[in-house]
């Protein structure tokens, strides 16, 4: 897991008050685990889900199974939910998304983080451009070379574990995976952009 995006979950989980009984989908056995951050220290219970489960590191247990379906654990059973560079792996990550919700409390916190994309920050290029292009060979190399720039965005590599199908947006953050959620706060993070969003079930 990326250094940024580790700290972002951790500073999430701080301010929101994170504990109690919490689930990490697509959890691992390693440091790397945001089961393992300082601000769940105190959290009565820890548990990962995998499918290359089950396996046990530190205080928490993984699970081996789809978060497409847990059925291994009942409604309103997590305090706070968390997944991290998972949906982006998940061909139906939407049932996914389904499940945690059905899997958290009410007032429970869930924490999304997955590969994006956004606007890239080059506002500050497009009046240097502008004035360039006044130049008839600048013109005609901007046109075929650099207005790409502002047309389209970076993305992570792709990276299969097992496969590698989606990229999301912040509205697609905001509008899908937490929709129905209340106090959601959505953002990027990082160039290429990783999206994260967490918000509360009602």
């Amino acid at each position: 897991m990326l250094p940024r995006v580790y700290r972002e979950f951790e500073r999430i989980c701080v301010r929101r008050g994170a504990g109690g009984a919490v689930l990490e989908v697509g959890a691992v056995p390693s440091d790397s685990s945001l089961l393992c951050m300082e601000s769940l220290s105190s959290a009565t219970e820890k548990i990962g889900i995998n499918l290359d489960g089950p396996a046990e590191y530190k205080d928490f247990r993984i699970l081996r199974g789809n978060a497409n379906c847990m059925e291994c654990f009942d409604d309103n059973r997590f305090d706070t939910v968390l997944c991290n560079a998972t949906l982006e792996h998940d061909k139906y990550f939407w049932k996914t998304v389904a499940e945690m919700k059905r899997v958290t409390k009410p007032k429970g916190l869930i924490v999304i983080g997955a590969p994006g994309y956004a606007w890239l920050p080059l506002e500050g290029l497009k009046r240097p451009l502008h004035v360039l292009r006044r130049i008839p060979p600048v013109r005609r190399f901007a046109s075929a070379h650099l207005l790409w720039l502002f047309r389209g965005t970076l993305t992570i590599d792709l990276h299969n574990a097992p496969g590698d199908y989606y990229r999301f947006s912040p509205q697609a953050f905001r509008e899908v995976c937490l929709e129905g959620l209340r106090e959601v706060e959505v953002y990027p993070v990082l160039l290429p952009p990783i999206v994260i969003g967490s918000g509360l079930k009602p």
